[in-house]
């Protein structure tokens, strides 16, 4: 059961929301009370998803932010604050995951560069816009969403340095913002089913059993998470890295099924 107060008069504005992890936050964080800014590049959807979240009652709006556009992103906390009087909460969700080409070299510059500058350097851009604002309430909160990509060895070099990168800013503003009442995390999530696995059921099968507890996360698996940092739970937790990720990055499942004897359960 959520708490419905626990972000009562909070306003928040989460990056990427249109669908997936940043959806669900939205929901999760609406349904506690936050009035909430829906953003991303899809206006439509954002817009789909907004108006989902007014149907059952809760406050949130929708907007069209590109991440990768620094006028884009000024405007986007400048509505936020003008329609909710404050920012309380950042949620950094939005990113761009390029498929790797098969041999490294073969790599285009372009691709690298769009999959940094959206999910890292666009989340830069954002905490940058919104931080004053946050330090004025005096409670103010950034979860940024990062990946297990991140910490280990799952492919996908551009999209896998971004999400690390994003480790480090967290730590480094988590360093800064503190003496101005900020406090910043990450949530690191494993395999999560969204829209990017879309008709890939049999890929996701095959990677749930890598999962020690048996399965892929939900996004509300994250949303869950990013609550809790985003929440006064979380008073004196900053610049840590939580992962949520089934139990994947501590336990090596391959290694332990390639050793299991006769009768071990």
């Amino acid at each position: 059961m959520t708490d419905t107060t626990r972000f009562a008069g909070y306003g928040v504005l989460i990056t990427g929301a249109a669908r997936g992890i940043g959806a669900a936050t939205a929901r999760r964080l609406a349904e506690e009370g936050a009035r909430v800014l829906v953003t991303d590049r899809d206006a439509p959807e954002a817009e789909r998803t907004a108006a989902e979240l007014r149907g059952r009652g809760l406050r949130a709006e929708a907007l069209a932010c590109d991440v990768a556009d620094r006028d884009s992103v000024e405007a986007a906390v400048a509505h936020a604050v003008e329609v909710f009087g404050s920012l309380d909460v950042l949620v950094n969700s939005a990113a761009s995951c390029t498929p790797d080409t098969s041999l490294f070299e073969d790599g285009p510059d372009d691709a690298w560069a769009r999959d940094l500058d959206i999910t890292l350097t666009g989340t830069y851009r954002c905490c940058r816009a919104v931080l004053p604002h946050l330090a004025a309430t005096g409670h103010g909160a950034i979860v940024n969403i990062g990946s297990v990509n991140g910490l280990q060895d799952f492919g996908n070099h551009a999209y896998s340095a971004a999400k690390a990168g994003l480790g480090s800013l967290t730590r480094t503003l988590a360093g800064h913002a503190a003496a101005r009442g900020v406090r910043v995390n990450l949530v690191a999530p494993g395999t999560v089913r969204t829209s990017a696995w879309e008709g890939r059921d049999a890929d996701l099968d095959a990677v749930r059993a890598l999962y020690p507890l048996g399965r892929v996360g939900e996004p509300e698996d994250i949303a869950a998470a990013v609550a809790f940092l985003a929440s006064r739970d979380a008073a004196w937790i900053t610049g840590t890295t939580l992962t949520v990720d089934g139990g994947l990055t501590a336990v090596n499942t391959g290694f332990r099924a390639a050793i299991r004897h006769p009768g071990d359960a």
